[in-house]
């Protein structure tokens, strides 16, 4: 579920996002974002204080008035468990809500085998991760998935993900949820790298985009400061546009010539096989690459050339601020050089005039943090407002008869 990360204008989701983010470390601070009053604020936060979720304390810099004293988001507020999904492994960790990622590991699981094994799978080792929480003083607000494939957002079923019999139109939020007993929520893996970089690296930018380049390549896009998954969560799949280079090659997607066939890293490792070089998977890839091999350097190469000649069209539609290369083929810096060439060549100059080309600043954690972050804003827990006691008028003093004289 996605639509409104952020909750209402001085929501309590807002105002954590706010300090957790940096924007706003005073009440001060709030005041002028939100443009309430600063009693109404005064209040808010003090709900959000007497909740667990912001603390404060010490002293902020005057500025000309009384210092202000410094609000953050409570290292016992809550945490979410959060699984980046691949097709063939998974990242699993905890996030809280300040963005840190705690007990990260990764771990080998093989989704395409279908949905009733990935779902036991994952439940086993969220169970684990929950437990150990609970023994660490943390409590679990909720779960938060990033999918590799297409995700409904407003109801987290899988929608027609390739390579993966079994999925299509799978609840996965729902069965999670009565499963593991918590709050889910699910999204596309790009989309949650995205928001996990905008969140915590870049979060003064209002557009941006951020690619996923691995095993099969997908985007993410931010849009005027919030996620965009368009009408059926396929907004950013560009592994499936059509590319010249690539031909006929037929598509796990069942259409010919996507970009998928000539520029993922599962193409990569095919092309080199049939050049007489065998790799195991991407990592080995990437190797080549760093040790200067001929062949795998022209490859990767020309992927980011294909990438690039993609991103152009996104880049010259969208207008981004930012395109972020994320993915571990992102680590390969002749593919980044690649994309940034072809970016400069083909998009319009007002397109590019204060574009920032880059890679990630969250690198293997983005999409834990997206996924985790999501799902923390959509179950936060209500604050109680404070109710004052009502005003009991004190009791008239007795009236004192005088002594009768003797």
């Amino acid at each position: 579920m996605t639509g409104t990360p952020l909750g209402e204008p001085g929501s309590a989701q807002h105002i954590v996002h706010l300090v957790s983010s940096g924007v706003a470390t005073s009440r001060a601070d709030l005041v002028r974002e939100l443009g309430l009053a600063p009693s109404t604020v005064s209040l808010r936060v003090q709900e959000l204080v007497d909740a667990g979720l912001l603390s404060e304390s010490g002293e902020g810099a005057s500025r000309g008035g009384r210092r202000p004293r410094l609000l953050r988001v409570a290292a016992q507020g809550g945490v979410a468990v959060a699984a980046d999904l691949g097709s063939h492994h998974a990242r699993l960790g905890v996030v809280d809500l300040g963005g840190t990622v705690l007990d990260a590991v990764d771990l080998p699981h093989d989704i395409t085998a279908g949905p009733e094994s990935a779902v036991d799978w994952l439940c086993e080792r969220v169970g684990e991760l929950v437990a150990r929480q609970g023994a660490e003083g943390r409590a679990v607000r909720a779960f938060g998935v990033a999918f590799p494939g297409p995700v409904q957002p407003a109801t987290g079923r899988v929608l027609s993900p390739s390579r993966m019999p079994g999925w299509h139109r799978y609840p996965l939020r729902d069965v999670l949820a009565e499963r593991l007993g918590i709050p889910v929520t699910v999204d596309n893996d790009a989309t949650m790298m995205a928001v996990g970089e905008h969140r915590v690296a870049r979060p003064e930018l209002d557009h941006l985009v951020v690619v996923k380049a691995g095993r099969g390549i997908g985007s993410g896009i931010i849009s005027a400061g919030r996620p965009h998954d368009g009408a059926n969560g396929s907004a950013g799949d560009i592994s499936h546009v059509r590319v010249d280079a690539a031909g006929d090659r037929p598509c796990s997607c069942g259409n010919i010539g996507c970009l998928e066939t000539v520029a993922s890293g599962a193409a990569l490792i095919r092309e080199l096989a049939l050049q007489g070089v065998e790799v195991a998977d991407t990592a080995d890839l990437l190797r080549l690459v760093a040790d200067g091999d001929p062949q795998a350097t022209t490859l990767v190469r020309t992927a980011g050339r294909h990438i690039g000649t993609v991103l152009s069209v996104v880049v010259n539609f969208f207008n981004p601020q930012a395109v972020a290369l994320g993915g571990v083929l992102a680590t390969a810096e002749p593919l980044v050089a690649a994309v940034r060439g072809v970016l400069y060549e083909r998009c319009l100059p007002l397109a590019t005039a204060d574009l920032e080309i880059t890679t990630t600043v969250t690198g293997v954690d983005a999409g834990l943090l997206g996924a985790g972050l999501t799902a923390l804003r959509h179950h936060l827990p209500a604050p109680t407002p404070r109710i004052p006691a009502p005003h009991v008028p004190a009791p008239a003093p007795a009236h004192q008869e005088e002594s009768a004289p003797a």
